[in-house]
């Protein structure tokens, strides 16, 4: 089987996020899917079946699928338009998340994603020492998401992992108003086997509507500032959030599944 790997949110490798992609005939057994993932070690591993006219997709990380992964989504398009159907200019995916649309514009891949509702929630002496300082503002969806103070915080900040493991929601999310770009997020998983995921596309689907909220302000420029760093160009539309990006290919390679027995 064909496994891809792609940086995505870069036009370069070794920036981005690196996702594996595999674009198969058929599904392999799901505990093959996670090993495979857990083998990778990346922060996603995405499979696609053809199907209905577009692919299904599906996302695991080392400790298990999740319902959305906007980089692997952004890794999977690339693939499917560079390699699988050569001049495709739109890819359909159904998803955990519902119907998904990608659409290539020049070197650009633009993905229609789901804008994640947040509450806001209390700021507590254990989110303070998970972080090593503390939030303005926190805010909770399908993640938590943590407004700090000024861009060099988010930068600087060197997490307590295994508190964040124990906090509410899949992922933490820090985030600032940024100087060079609109904003700036970093993304904690723990709970995925994720100490920091390099880009997080699912990251902004959250603090760009809760930027976009509290500014009025509808189109950033996001950078996502992990030592391997991204850009995305965002857009609000209410219950959607659309992500634009480069990416870049890595690797291609064979995966000798033969001794599984399949």
């Amino acid at each position: 089987m064909r496994q891809y790997v792609v940086d995505a949110f870069t036009d370069r490798v070794f920036t981005g996020n690196p996702a594996a992609v595999c674009v198969m005939e058929r599904w392999l057994p799901e505990d093959i899917m996670q090993k495979i993932a857990m083998e990778n070690n990346l922060s996603e591993t995405a499979f696609a079946v053809p199907e209905g006219g577009g692919y299904h997709l599906r996302w695991f990380t080392p400790g298990g699928e999740v319902e959305l992964c906007g980089h692997a989504t952004l890794a999977t398009a690339y693939v499917i338009v560079r390699f699988v159907e050569p001049g495709l200019q739109q890819v359909s995916f159904d998803t955990l998340s519902g119907r998904l649309t990608v659409k290539k514009e020049g070197e650009w891949l633009t993905m229609d994603l789901p804008s994640f509702a947040l509450s806001p929630v209390p700021v507590t002496a254990e989110l303070t020492a998970a972080l090593g300082v503390t939030p303005v503002e926190a805010y909770l969806g399908a993640d938590l998401v943590c407004v700090l103070a000024e861009e060099e915080l988010v930068r600087q900040v060197q997490p307590d992992q295994e508190r964040i493991r124990q906090m509410e929601g899949l992922c933490l999310h820090i985030t600032a108003l940024g100087k060079e770009y609109d904003c700036v997020t970093r993304t904690f998983a723990p709970k995925c086997n994720v100490a920091e995921d390099p880009v997080c596309g699912r990251a902004h689907c959250h603090v760009i509507p809760l930027w976009a909220h509290k500014t009025g302000k509808q189109v950033w420029t996001a950078y996502q500032a992990s030592p391997r760093g991204g850009v995305l160009h965002c857009r609000w539309e209410g219950e959607r959030t659309m992500l634009s990006g480069k990416a870049a290919l890595f690797s291609q390679a064979d995966l000798l599944i033969e001794s599984t027995g399949l």
